[in-house]
């Protein structure tokens, strides 16, 4: 259960890997690297930035582990899994920021406490952005804009966040940077696996390749589920390392994966 304490907090750094895999470590992917360079320059410059890709690719990953080491204590992270209004929007800040009381009942003094609020330094991740409304746009720039504001802003997003924050030519005028993270390449999965995870430490090279062409393409979450069915399956059958037979078992649990 997450506490009020922790609302709009970064997670832990258990919980950024699938399901909590035990044993998963953080490895630095060249998108996780870009992504921290970008995030610093943006912190720097009090800025917008837009960090999207396809689901699974690590995005939610690349930010959490940036701002950990970045600003832990500035960042306040915001989500929506539906199309929120400007008053949502105000209450979940309300929230994140963690402000004491209770919400105001006026726009105009919810706008002035969070406007105050905000003169403090202040990361804020908007996570799964493309399900913001233009109202809210508008007035996370309202916001920004303040010339008292220290706001850093991180929008995050799956398919359609590019394209929704492009639709806005206020606020796309006003994002710092853009990056898109893409599936990890055939010879940075063959360097970065085997450090993810003390299953593939030893594993066939060979393996990991056909692996990656025939289920996992790229995708962190889909290698951190197969891994995840790999550590069963060497609990169950006893074995003390993977081989080609419980390598497809694994990703036989998956349903069929195009590469992109």
């Amino acid at each position: 259960m997450v506490t009020a304490e922790r609302k709009g907090r970064l997670p832990g750094e258990r919980d950024d890997h699938f399901m909590r895999l035990p044993g998963a470590q953080i490895v630095s992917t060249r998108a996780l690297l870009t992504a921290r360079e970008n995030i610093r320059a943006a912190i720097e410059a009090k800025a917008m930035i837009c960090i999207y890709g396809q689901a699974g690719n690590g995005k939610s990953f690349a930010v959490n582990a940036s701002l950990r080491e970045l600003a832990p204590a500035l960042t306040r992270r915001i989500q929506f899994r539906a199309r929120p209004s400007t008053r949502d929007l105000r209450h979940e800040l309300f929230h994140a920021l963690g402000l004491p009381g209770r919400p105001p009942s006026h726009a105009i003094e919810f706008d002035r406490m969070l406007r105050g609020a905000l003169e403090e330094p202040r990361v804020l991740v908007c996570d799964e952005a493309q399900w913001l409304s233009k109202l809210c746009f508008e007035y996370l720039r309202y916001l920004w804009d303040d010339t008292a504001s220290d706001l850093t802003i991180v929008f995050t997003g799956g398919n359609g966040c590019f394209e929704m924050l492009q639709s806005e030519p206020m606020l796309e005028s006003r994002v710092y940077a853009w990056q898109e993270i893409g599936g990890m390449p055939l010879d940075e999965v063959l360097t970065v696996i085997p450090a993810f995870h003390p299953v593939w430490a030893e594993a066939d090279p060979g393996l990991i390749a056909v692996c990656d062409q025939e289920a996992a393409h790229g995708n962190f979450r889909a290698w951190a589920k197969i891994t995840h069915h790999l550590v069963t399956g060497l609990k169950e059958t006893g074995r003390k390392r993977v081989d080609e037979e419980l390598l497809r078992w694994a990703y036989s649990k998956l349903s069929a994966r195009q590469a992109v």
